[in-house]
């Protein structure tokens, strides 16, 4: 008789949520025997997950953030705890959102120590310190890297490694043809959009779209054909922006619920929160700006812990400052102005190396098959486990 496989995927954010869902369904194709459970959102359900506990409403950033909802953190960890031993899991798959999985991988190996603890989308051990190092190498069986500096460092320090490329690769695709895009928009072919991409936490639309919407009231007074696009993440109730754009009456933004990568796909620029959107808006080849505001508590202790010289994944990435950030007091309206019109009055010939530098990030992030690479290394180290006898996946 086959044995079941079962896996337990824990994705804590949004972004989570959607490389969990992709990876959920690149696991059935190769095995499809398999069951899934996990912590997730709609994308994962869809994907065929079932799902135990969502922690997007939660999903925060900053220290005193955290803190306001510990006892919420608490509850579900100790839940997943009480799963992982009623479901007995060959596997369980952390992605990212490491405050909480790596405590999750350290009880687990103390707990559970035949069950394999596999790591998708490495904690920014490059931005924080390598301090948690020496935990990963104690709790953590296989990390699947993303950025391919991220495999050197870990090889380096004797971690098991492979780099699968980036997940984003798959995921960033256009749906709508121009035309079809540009009718939705009530724009025209001619028209220099500007994307507003404000973040995908509540706390960060609160923080950093005031800013985003002032500065456009601005350069539309010395641009008045430019038009304004602004992407709604899934998880950001349309009340809180809704609210935000009331202040604004004379200034019209088209905002975009779904299909927000055509929407961004046709933007002469775009203004973004620091993240994954950088990476996103990379991948499209659309040139930006990095705007981040936070409160004054998790900034001053992010700059005492940070150390890198720049927050931008797309800067990272490229080993330079490619993007121009505008952190907390610098994220105002006059800078942000003066840089997009700086860009919008460049000769054709730089603002194309822009976009060629935006292209060489992209072509760092690797081949767009992360979650088909990293579903069969998970099945790969599940079966040298030998846990998983009747499972062949397909080399790599």
């Amino acid at each position: 008789m086959q044995k079941k496989i079962h896996i337990i995927i824990i994705a804590g954010e949004p972004s989570a949520d959607m490389h969990g869902a992709t990876l959920a369904q690149e696991l059935k194709t190769h095995a499809p025997q398999i069951e899934i459970s996990g912590i997730g959102s709609e994308r994962m359900r869809k994907a065929g997950v079932n799902i135990f506990a969502d922690l997007s409403p939660y999903a925060v950033i900053g220290f005193i953030e955290i803190i306001k909802h510990i006892s919420i953190f608490k509850n579900i960890f100790e839940l997943t705890l009480q799963k992982i031993k009623i479901l007995q899991p060959q596997a369980v798959i952390l992605i990212d959102f490491p405050g909480f999985n790596l405590r999750l991988a350290k009880r687990i190996k103390k707990d559970f120590p035949q069950i394999k603890v596999i790591y998708y989308i490495s904690p920014q051990i490059w931005a924080w310190g390598k301090k948690r190092i020496g935990l990963i190498k104690e709790v953590v069986d296989k990390m699947l890297v993303v950025f391919e500096f991220e495999q050197q460092l870990y090889q380096a320090k004797g971690i098991d490694s492979a780099f699968v490329g980036h997940p984003l690769l798959e995921t960033v695709k256009c749906e709508l043809k121009k035309d079809v895009i540009l009718t939705k928009l009530k724009s025209n072919p001619q028209d220099k959009i500007i994307a507003l991409l404000p973040g995908s936490r509540q706390e960060e639309i609160k923080k950093i779209l005031p800013v985003m919407l002032k500065s456009a009231e601005i350069f539309l007074s010395k641009m008045p054909d430019t038009k304004f696009v602004l992407l709604r993440a899934a998880n950001i109730k349309k009340g809180l922006i809704e609210n935000m754009l009331h202040k604004y009456p004379h200034l019209t933004i088209a905002v975009c619920d779904k299909n927000s990568y055509d929407a961004l796909s046709i933007s002469f620029f775009a203004w973004v929160c620091s993240g994954t959107a950088t990476l996103e808006t990379a991948i499209l080849g659309i040139p930006m700006l990095i705007v981040y505001k936070t409160s004054f508590f998790t900034w001053f202790i992010s700059r005492l812990l940070i150390k890198l010289p720049y927050i931008g994944l797309v800067n990272v990435v490229a080993g330079e400052k490619i993007v121009s950030e505008f952190v907390q007091y610098e994220a105002n309206p006059k800078n942000i102005v003066k840089c997009t019109l700086g860009f919008f009055l460049k000769s054709k010939k730089l603002q194309d190396d822009f976009r060629q530098k935006l292209n060489m990030v992209r072509e760092k992030l690797g081949k767009d098959n992360a979650n088909e690479k990293a579903a069969k290394v998970i099945l790969e180290v599940i079966k040298e486990s030998r846990s998983l006898p009747h499972c062949h996946p397909d080399p790599l």
